[in-house]
């Protein structure tokens, strides 16, 4: 039998012509689904960052504007406690939504204690280091919010439960409130933190969409003082390893990505949100007020959170770092 000769199929001008084969075809399908399988949930990270960013931004404008038409932030609501101490009517955070915040800023919804997740609160936070229960008064928030004097100074501090509402933007809104808040005194030793404290907003972005996480979609808002009101957010970023004294504190924050040390107003509220940082924040605060004055450091270590009480430079803690 003769054999011929067998020739490779060529196309038009003599080009040889080649296909990839079928377990080619599957081998490059499986490496590009191992790469994007690898960097989608980054790359999906990165976006979700950046926006939660840009909407904490947006909302801190928003109250920051809204909190300064206001003509006092305290004296909103009634409480009654029968003689047991036992709270027999509570309506401060509501009244303070209703007859305050609602005329400032625009408000869609509006929830008691008992029903926070009609209003899109989730029942469980992720925080830094563990998953708790949504607080519910200000005991839970922080049990060193209370009653308290420190020598000519007292404050009532009422164990009021939270309210919340949802934005006409989509966020959902928890307000712990206080009625009896007040001005900073002008002394030269040191204050308690609480009678400062007027609100504290804990706001969750995207409602119970998840990931219900602290530093995420979830962060908090605290305004402070009666009249001429200060609000801020502060972002809390890092702990440094060792105790430092301040200006090693300062110059360790700066080395992190657009973090710094929290102002006076920015510890306070990292004071009363601690619950979400328990295991993580150190019992001083330090703060950029300037070197010798009595705001200087905040102690977390006692019945109820000092301001002021150390003023040595030459005192050293851990230094936590922000972000705004």
């Amino acid at each position: 039998m003769n054999k011929k000769n067998v020739l490779p199929c060529t196309g038009g001008g003599g080009r040889l012509l080649t296909a990839f084969t079928m377990a080619e075809i599957l081998l490059s399908l499986t490496i590009i689904g191992v790469v994007a399988a690898i960097t989608l949930p980054s790359l999906t990270g990165n976006i979700n960052e950046r926006t939660w960013n840009t909407q904490r931004k947006a909302l801190y404008a928003r109250f920051s504007q809204a909190i300064s038409l206001m003509p006092s932030m305290n004296g909103y609501g009634t409480l009654v406690e029968d003689e047991s101490g036992s709270v027999t009517s509570d309506n401060v955070a509501e009244t303070f939504i209703t007859a305050g915040l609602s005329k400032v800023l625009k408000i869609n919804n509006i929830c008691d204690s008992e029903h926070l997740q009609d209003c899109g609160m989730a029942s469980k936070i992720t925080t830094y280091n563990s998953v708790i229960s949504f607080p519910l008064d200000w005991n839970t928030l922080n049990p060193k919010m209370k009653t308290a004097s420190y020598e000519h100074w007292s404050h009532s501090m009422i164990n009021s439960k939270a309210a919340a509402f949802e934005t006409a933007n989509g966020e959902s809104i928890a307000v712990f409130y206080n009625p009896y808040c007040q001005q900073e005194p002008s002394v030269l030793n040191g204050y308690m933190v609480s009678p400062l404290v007027c609100a504290n907003f804990i706001y969750d972005l995207n409602g119970n969409k998840g990931p219900n996480t602290i530093g995420k979609d979830i962060g908090f808002l605290t305004v402070l003082y009666s009249s001429d009101s200060s609000v801020v957010a502060p972002v809390f970023e890092h702990v440094g390893p060792n105790s430092v004294v301040f200006e090693e504190g300062t110059k360790y924050c700066r080395t992190l990505d657009n973090a710094r040390m929290p102002n006076k107003e920015e510890a306070m509220s990292l004071f009363v949100n601690k619950l979400f940082y328990n295991a993580t924040l150190p019992s001083w605060i330090m703060t950029t007020s300037s070197p010798g004055v009595v705001n200087r450091i905040i102690h977390l270590d006692t019945s109820v959170a000092m301001l002021g009480v150390i003023v040595k430079d030459s005192a050293t803690a851990k230094p936590i770092c922000i972000k705004r």
